[in-house]
C-alpha cells in the first residue's frame, strides 16, 4: 500500500482535505494522534487504531465524513485507509502491522525468508 505519514502539525492539519477519495492502495498514517476527525473529507474511511508497537487496538469500518472520531488513550496513531480495507485485509484487534517503505519491505521479506529457509534446513 502507499501510505502518507501525516507526521508534522501542517499534515495532520491538512490531512485528507482536497482528495475526492482514497484509491484501494492508498492511506495516510496520522502520527502521533489518539484520534481523527473527517471535517471537509468528501468521503467514507476505515480507521485503524495503533498502538506505540504499531499493534490493532481498534478498527472502524466506514467512518463517514463530517464526523470527529472517538478518542483512544491507548493509542499512538491512526491509519486512515479506503472503505472496505479493514474488511478485505481481515485486520482484528491484536494484529500487529509492519509499516515502513518498499526498500525496508523487501529487506525484511529478505531476512524472513533467510531464517524460515534455515529453520527449514536444520529441520
Amino acid at each position: 500500500m502507499r501510505i502518507t505519514p501525516a507526521d508534522t502539525h501542517w499534515k495532520r492539519l491538512k490531512g485528507l482535505l482536497g482528495k475526492l477519495r482514497l484509491k484501494a492502495d492508498e492511506g495516510m498514517w496520522v502520527t502521533p494522534s489518539r484520534g481523527v476527525h473527517t471535517f471537509g473529507v468528501l468521503f467514507s474511511v476505515d480507521l485503524i487504531y495503533l498502538d506505540a508497537d504499531c499493534r490493532v487496538v481498534k478498527t472502524i469500518e466506514s467512518f463517514p465524513s463530517f464526523r470527529i472520531g472517538p478518542l483512544q488513550l491507548n493509542c499512538a496513531s491512526v491509519l486512515q485507509l479506503a472503505t472496505r480495507t479493514i474488511y478485505s485485509s481481515d485486520t482484528q484487534v491484536g494484529d500487529q502491522l509492519l509499516i515502513c517503505s518498499p526498500d525496508e519491505m523487501q529487506e525484511y521479506l529478505k531476512s524472513t525468508q533467510g531464517r524460515a529457509a534455515g529453520t527449514a534446513a536444520s529441520a
